[in-house]
């Protein structure tokens, strides 16, 4: 039992470990942001217009 929570603790920890890796990611890659500059979506011009 105890070696089941002593590598259920490293999973975890690996788990968080990744977690945090993943959004310092994210953090360091996404596109700044500038106030009052419009956001761009790209959108297919041939697509269907539902409204």
């Amino acid at each position: 039992m105890r070696r089941i929570a002593t590598w259920l603790f490293y999973g975890v920890g690996a788990l968080a470990c990744a977690y945090l890796a993943l959004y310092a990611y994210a953090m360091l890659t996404a596109p700044k942001l500038v106030p009052g500059e419009p956001i761009k979506i790209y959108r297919n011009p041939d697509a269907p217009k539902y409204s």
